[in-house]
């Protein structure tokens, strides 16, 4: 009878316009894919199930406060301030950007890139370049890009602004039982302060050398957005939905992308382009409260290339970016002094270095890279490991010689066990024979 009814009392939960606790187990479910080996993540699922319980039951009850947030310093691909939020905070993330990504989608025009399902960095590439191809007449008339950016983004991001547009957008939208407690956990996530609720992993000096204006540290109370969280991506790429708005309905360019704060504008006449900048800026001022980079500012005939998102596009070609090329030689240098000369211990080496090493192959060949595919492979054929590693045709892919798996190493310990023992078992006979004809002679 207990049973019954607490099944009758989430039912009747869920239809009394709160969350359902279905909903909270399936982003816990979502949250910990790529999480679930983390100390946090192992903690919490140690009694997952209760756990849930108790986040559903504050979540609905409206006593739910958000825990706090580890803060560090990655160096690479540049340096940048994260804030990690408590693995429980993540799934309340991941509840939040369940319910609402799909309107998110409608909404969002074809070529806003960043975090969306079928997108990303290769999509974008590829988009540009065809829309540069488009503009040119298939490279036959001249075009010019533009390519700008914001100004330090996520720390500049207005909260209030941010929150009203969500506000509007889902009073408009979003017509679930829900909606009253979704709107007061995005609230909370939103003007939630991580810097003043943190735990530094590291130390202070690990800030030195980064700008105050992309610290949380320094900014303004009512602007910014955690690096590191789900909800600060999404809410910024719809935070920028209004300048893509602007730019393609308002200044009527067809010829437009977006990965994050980077975005280019391609148009036969720099005129236009030049003028386009003006009143962009003029529209992220006074709308949004952004600043463009002043530094960060492209603007050349399509013919000289234009990098994007980790790509070089130029006519008929795509290059990868230095700074990829460069991750790579500087990881492959860092992997091979620690791995030993001998094969037989660099074996559990080699399986981190290929996965290394073939993962950027394999973006690099979506681009034009043969050459430089060549090369890198040509750079591990002359160490060491030469003898362990093989090349596939076309230098697509890095493989371990057949004779070095692990499973090929086992079967020849296997059958040389066998043959060692097949040779014990023939000098015994031949022992039993030599003694047995000695008798008969004697």
């Amino acid at each position: 009878m207990r049973n019954g009814k607490v099944q009758y009392e989430l039912f009747e939960n869920a239809l009394s316009g709160q969350i359902a606790l279905e909903d909270v187990f399936k982003a816990y479910y979502d949250c910990r894919k790529s999480k679930r080996r983390t100390i946090n993540a192992l903690s919490f699922e140690l009694d997952f199930e209760r756990e849930l319980v108790r986040l559903w039951q504050e979540i609905n009850s409206g006593t739910y406060k958000i825990g706090r947030s580890i803060a560090f310093i990655v160096q690479k691909p540049v340096q940048r301030e994260v804030f990690a939020a408590d693995f429980r905070d993540r799934v309340v993330h991941h509840l939040v950007i369940s319910k609402i990504n799909s309107l998110f989608e409608k909404e969002f025009i074809a070529d806003s890139y960043s975090c969306r399902a079928g997108k990303g960095t290769l999509y974008g590439v590829k988009s540009v370049q065809t829309q540069i191809e488009a503009c040119s007449e298939g490279y036959t008339r001249d075009c010019y890009v533009l390519k700008l950016d914001i100004r330090s983004f996520f720390m500049s991001i207005d909260k209030t602004i941010l929150y009203r547009m969500l506000h509007q957008f889902l009073n408009e939208k979003y017509h679930q039982p829900d909606k009253t407690i979704l709107l007061r956990l995005i609230k909370q996530i939103i003007f939630n302060c991580p810097e003043d609720n943190c735990v530094i992993k590291g130390s202070r000096a690990d800030w030195n050398g980064l700008p105050y204006y992309k610290s949380l540290f320094w900014s303004a109370r009512c602007c910014g957005l955690p690096i590191g969280n789900l909800t600060s991506q999404i809410f910024a790429n719809f935070y920028l939905d209004r300048l893509d708005k602007y730019i393609t309905e308002n200044l009527g360019f067809r010829y437009y992308g977006r990965y994050v704060d980077d975005f280019v504008l391609i148009h036969p006449d720099k005129k236009v382009l030049l003028d386009a900048r003006v009143k962009i800026d003029s529209f992220l001022r006074s709308e949004l409260h952004l600043n463009l980079h002043p530094l960060k500012f492209y603007l050349q005939h399509y013919a000289k290339g234009v990098k994007f998102i980790g790509a070089v596009i130029k006519p008929h070609r795509v290059y990868v970016g230095n700074r990829s090329k460069s991750n790579l030689y500087g990881k492959i240098n860092n992997m091979l002094p620690h791995m030993s000369r001998s094969l037989q211990n660099t074996l559990a080496g080699l399986d981190a270095l290929m996965a290394c090493a073939n993962s950027y192959i394999g973006l690099m060949r979506h681009y034009n890279t043969y050459r430089l595919r060549c090369r890198i492979l040509d750079k591990l054929d002359k160490t060491f490991l030469s003898e362990a590693l093989e090349f596939a045709p076309n230098a697509s892919k890095l493989a371990v010689n057949k004779l070095f798996r692990p499973l090929e190493q086992k079967k020849r310990q296997l059958r040389q066990q066998r043959l060692y023992r097949r040779r014990q078992r023939n000098v015994c006979r031949s022992d039993i024979i030599i003694s047995h004809n000695i008798k008969e002679k004697d």
